[in-house]
Protein backbone atom coordinates (compact mmCIF):
# COMPACT_ATOMS: atom_id res chain seq x y z
CA UNK A 1 0.00 0.00 0.00
CA UNK A 2 1.25 3.29 -1.27
CA UNK A 3 1.61 5.82 1.97
CA UNK A 4 2.27 9.19 2.40
CA UNK A 5 3.95 10.56 5.24
CA UNK A 6 5.07 13.72 7.05
CA UNK A 7 8.58 14.13 8.37
CA UNK A 8 8.76 17.09 11.25
CA UNK A 9 12.39 17.59 12.49
CA UNK A 10 13.15 20.06 14.81
CA UNK A 11 14.98 20.23 18.17
CA UNK A 12 11.72 19.83 20.16
CA UNK A 13 13.14 22.15 23.29
CA UNK A 14 10.21 22.11 24.07
CA UNK A 15 7.86 20.40 21.79
CA UNK A 16 4.90 23.20 21.94
CA UNK A 17 1.24 23.28 20.75
CA UNK A 18 2.60 25.37 17.44
CA UNK A 19 4.42 22.29 16.23
CA UNK A 20 1.38 20.00 17.23
CA UNK A 21 -0.82 22.59 14.98
CA UNK A 22 1.57 22.62 12.45
CA UNK A 23 1.57 19.08 12.01
CA UNK A 24 -2.29 18.61 12.03
CA UNK A 25 -2.57 20.98 9.36
CA UNK A 26 0.39 19.25 7.04
CA UNK A 27 -2.09 15.75 7.88
CA UNK A 28 -5.04 17.61 6.92
CA UNK A 29 -4.40 19.63 3.79
CA UNK A 30 -1.80 16.97 2.23
CA UNK A 31 -3.92 14.30 3.27
CA UNK A 32 -1.28 12.22 4.64
CA UNK A 33 -1.31 8.82 6.40
CA UNK A 34 0.80 10.30 9.57
CA UNK A 35 2.94 12.69 10.52
CA UNK A 36 6.95 11.72 12.08
CA UNK A 37 8.35 13.98 14.77
CA UNK A 38 12.27 13.53 14.43
CA UNK A 39 13.98 14.76 17.32
CA UNK A 40 16.97 15.91 16.19
CA UNK A 41 20.22 14.23 18.45
CA UNK A 42 22.75 17.59 17.67
CA UNK A 43 21.11 20.11 15.24
CA UNK A 44 23.71 21.20 13.00
CA UNK A 45 21.85 25.00 12.98
CA UNK A 46 21.41 25.42 16.40
CA UNK A 47 23.37 25.07 19.26
CA UNK A 48 22.94 27.08 22.80
CA UNK A 49 23.42 26.28 26.33
CA UNK A 50 21.24 24.68 28.93
CA UNK A 51 19.65 22.41 25.99
CA UNK A 52 17.12 19.07 27.11
CA UNK A 53 19.44 16.01 26.99
CA UNK A 54 18.43 14.00 23.61
CA UNK A 55 16.02 11.49 26.03
CA UNK A 56 14.50 14.16 27.32
CA UNK A 57 13.82 16.12 24.34
CA UNK A 58 12.10 12.57 22.93
CA UNK A 59 10.40 11.75 25.76
CA UNK A 60 8.73 15.50 25.84
CA UNK A 61 7.77 14.79 22.05
CA UNK A 62 6.27 11.55 22.66
CA UNK A 63 4.20 13.46 25.61
CA UNK A 64 3.31 15.96 23.11
CA UNK A 65 1.75 13.53 20.58
CA UNK A 66 0.00 11.33 23.24
CA UNK A 67 -3.80 11.02 22.10
CA UNK A 68 -2.79 11.21 18.03
CA UNK A 69 -2.54 7.99 16.37
CA UNK A 70 -1.31 9.49 12.99
CA UNK A 71 1.29 11.05 14.93
CA UNK A 72 4.54 9.17 15.45
CA UNK A 73 8.10 9.84 16.84
CA UNK A 74 10.95 8.53 14.57
CA UNK A 75 13.95 7.80 16.59
CA UNK A 76 16.40 7.77 13.65
CA UNK A 77 18.25 10.75 14.52
CA UNK A 78 18.81 10.04 17.84
CA UNK A 79 19.93 6.38 17.47
CA UNK A 80 22.49 7.65 14.78
CA UNK A 81 24.14 10.39 17.37
CA UNK A 82 26.20 13.12 16.24
CA UNK A 83 24.95 16.05 13.80
CA UNK A 84 21.35 15.51 11.93
CA UNK A 85 21.30 16.07 8.56
CA UNK A 86 18.37 15.66 6.78
CA UNK A 87 19.57 13.99 3.66
CA UNK A 88 20.98 11.30 5.37
CA UNK A 89 17.81 10.70 7.67
CA UNK A 90 15.43 10.84 4.46
CA UNK A 91 18.17 8.53 2.50
CA UNK A 92 17.88 5.82 5.33
CA UNK A 93 13.69 6.26 5.41
CA UNK A 94 13.85 5.93 1.65
CA UNK A 95 15.68 2.60 1.49
CA UNK A 96 13.27 1.30 4.83
CA UNK A 97 10.74 2.28 3.17
CA UNK A 98 10.45 2.44 -0.73
CA UNK A 99 7.01 2.76 -1.38
CA UNK A 100 6.41 5.93 0.93
CA UNK A 101 5.98 9.64 -0.84
CA UNK A 102 7.89 12.01 2.18
CA UNK A 103 6.68 15.16 2.63
CA UNK A 104 9.03 17.18 4.71
CA UNK A 105 7.50 19.49 6.85
CA UNK A 106 9.51 23.08 7.41
CA UNK A 107 8.38 26.49 9.04
CA UNK A 108 9.02 29.60 6.47
CA UNK A 109 11.88 30.44 8.52
CA UNK A 110 13.80 27.22 7.73
CA UNK A 111 12.38 27.92 3.49
CA UNK A 112 14.79 30.73 3.70
CA UNK A 113 17.94 28.55 4.65
CA UNK A 114 17.20 25.62 2.34
CA UNK A 115 20.61 26.96 0.01
CA UNK A 116 22.49 25.78 3.18
CA UNK A 117 21.49 22.65 3.76
CA UNK A 118 23.97 19.99 2.91
CA UNK A 119 23.40 18.25 -0.92
CA UNK A 120 20.00 20.14 -0.93
CA UNK A 121 19.22 19.42 -4.84
CA UNK A 122 19.42 15.51 -3.68
CA UNK A 123 17.38 16.01 -0.83
CA UNK A 124 14.33 17.24 -3.45
CA UNK A 125 14.79 14.46 -4.98
CA UNK A 126 14.02 12.37 -2.16
CA UNK A 127 11.00 14.45 -0.70
CA UNK A 128 8.36 17.36 -1.25
CA UNK A 129 9.10 20.33 1.00
CA UNK A 130 5.92 21.52 2.35
CA UNK A 131 6.37 24.84 3.60
CA UNK A 132 4.45 26.41 6.31
CA UNK A 133 3.34 29.97 6.77
CA UNK A 134 5.37 31.39 9.68
CA UNK A 135 5.07 35.30 11.50
CA UNK A 136 7.63 37.54 9.54
CA UNK A 137 8.84 34.93 7.16
CA UNK A 138 8.12 35.75 3.57
CA UNK A 139 8.44 32.81 1.11
CA UNK A 140 8.37 35.25 -1.86
CA UNK A 141 12.02 34.03 -3.09
CA UNK A 142 11.43 30.05 -2.80
CA UNK A 143 10.47 28.33 -5.29
CA UNK A 144 7.01 27.12 -4.98
CA UNK A 145 6.74 25.03 -7.85
CA UNK A 146 8.86 22.33 -5.88
CA UNK A 147 7.39 22.49 -2.61
CA UNK A 148 3.70 22.51 -1.06
CA UNK A 149 2.48 25.89 0.97
CA UNK A 150 0.56 25.34 4.05
CA UNK A 151 -1.29 28.16 4.83
CA UNK A 152 -2.79 28.22 8.45
CA UNK A 153 -3.51 30.60 11.56
CA UNK A 154 -0.49 32.33 13.11
CA UNK A 155 0.56 31.24 16.24
CA UNK A 156 3.75 32.86 17.40
CA UNK A 157 5.19 30.19 19.40
CA UNK A 158 8.48 29.18 19.29
CA UNK A 159 10.55 26.52 21.53
CA UNK A 160 12.54 29.86 22.56
CA UNK A 161 10.02 32.18 24.03
CA UNK A 162 8.79 29.23 26.11
CA UNK A 163 11.66 28.45 27.54
CA UNK A 164 12.14 31.95 28.04
CA UNK A 165 8.79 32.37 29.58
CA UNK A 166 9.95 29.86 32.35
CA UNK A 167 12.79 31.07 33.08
CA UNK A 168 11.46 34.48 33.53
CA UNK A 169 8.54 32.78 36.27
CA UNK A 170 5.76 33.48 33.31
CA UNK A 171 3.06 31.34 32.46
CA UNK A 172 3.53 28.91 29.65
CA UNK A 173 0.26 26.67 30.02
CA UNK A 174 -1.74 26.54 26.76
CA UNK A 175 1.71 27.20 25.03
CA UNK A 176 3.16 23.67 25.48
CA UNK A 177 0.68 20.65 26.27
CA UNK A 178 0.06 19.66 30.14
CA UNK A 179 1.55 16.21 29.97
CA UNK A 180 5.27 18.45 28.88
CA UNK A 181 4.67 21.10 31.55
CA UNK A 182 4.12 18.47 33.94
CA UNK A 183 7.39 16.52 32.66
CA UNK A 184 9.12 19.59 32.55
CA UNK A 185 8.43 20.19 35.88
CA UNK A 186 9.04 16.99 37.41
CA UNK A 187 12.29 16.24 36.15
CA UNK A 188 13.28 20.71 36.65
CA UNK A 189 14.47 20.43 32.56
CA UNK A 190 14.77 24.48 32.20
CA UNK A 191 16.20 25.23 36.03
Amino acid sequence: MHTKIGLFGGTFDPPHNAHLMIAQEALTVLQLDEVWFIPVYSPPHKTREHMATPAERLEMTEKAIEGNNQFQVSTIELERKGPSYTLETVEALKTAHPETSFYFIIGGDMAEQLHSWKDIEKLKNLVTFAVIDRPGYSIQPIDLKEMKYIKMPQVDISSTVVRERHQLGKNIRYYIPDSVWEFIKEKNIYG
